[in-house]
């Protein structure tokens, strides 16, 4: 807590000048981000230090595993949903973003299971939701023995799992059929800070500098 209270005081001190008008004009005209960014809540993966965004340009979601469930998923498990009918209808954002990342702890759990004595039913029903992404790897990935790029091989299926369950939201497909919304599957190396995006063409994810530059 003295970390974060110092930074606290910090901020304040250095860093909210530059940010003073911006905050005010945020605080008088309210938000307008243009993208909701979903991503983990690893402590590692931060959406608007990788993106060098501002206050008030990014809607961010963070949950374990950067998990989207289907429309249909309801109860304590499905909060996220809230946030894209928000971000989607209330705030019409222009894009969303899901974000994976390597050596997902998430992940691993998804793959291995949980921890033998330590019940966290909680844990394992989130989880769960994301189960075809393990019988994708049981099929699909069979040949791959390293247990780190099971893990990523894991986290780039979960993003494009998340993009499918996306389309279930009647808002979000709505405004995908008239072109006001669009989607993208990311996915962030933690050692290196490269971002890679899914080229649908290229059924695989590449460097978001060579993706942008075929567009």
């Amino acid at each position: 807590m003295e970390k974060l209270i110092a930074g606290v005081h910090r901020f304040r001190a250095a860093e909210f000048g530059p940010y003073r008008e911006l905050f005010r004009r945020l605080s008088r005209e309210g938000q307008n981000p243009h993208t909701l960014f979903i991503t983990c809540s690893d402590s590692r993966v931060l959406a608007e230090l990788i993106t060098q965004s501002k206050p008030g340009d990014l809607f961010v979601v963070k949950n374990l595993g950067n998990i989207v469930p289907r429309a249909d998923v309801t109860g304590s498990t499905n909060s996220t949903a809230a946030a894209i009918e928000f971000a989607v209808q209330t705030l019409q954002v222009n894009d969303i973003v899901v974000c994976g990342h390597s050596q997902c702890g998430a992940m691993s759990a998804l793959l291995g299971g949980l921890p033998a004595g330590e019940p966290m039913p909680h844990l394992s029903a989130w989880l769960e939701l994301a189960a075809p992404v393990r019988h994708v790897l049981q099929k699909e990935y069979s040949h791959l023995l390293d247990p780190e790029a099971r893990v990523t091989a894991a986290g780039e299926e979960n993003v494009l799992f998340a993009l499918e369950n996306l389309q279930t939201y009647p808002t979000v497909k709505a405004r995908l059929e008239d072109g006001s919304l669009h989607l993208h599957a990311w996915f962030f190396k933690i050692a290196t800070a490269e971002l890679f995006n899914y080229d649908p063409v290229e059924k695989q994810f590449v460097s978001l500098k060579k993706s942008v530059a075929a567009e």
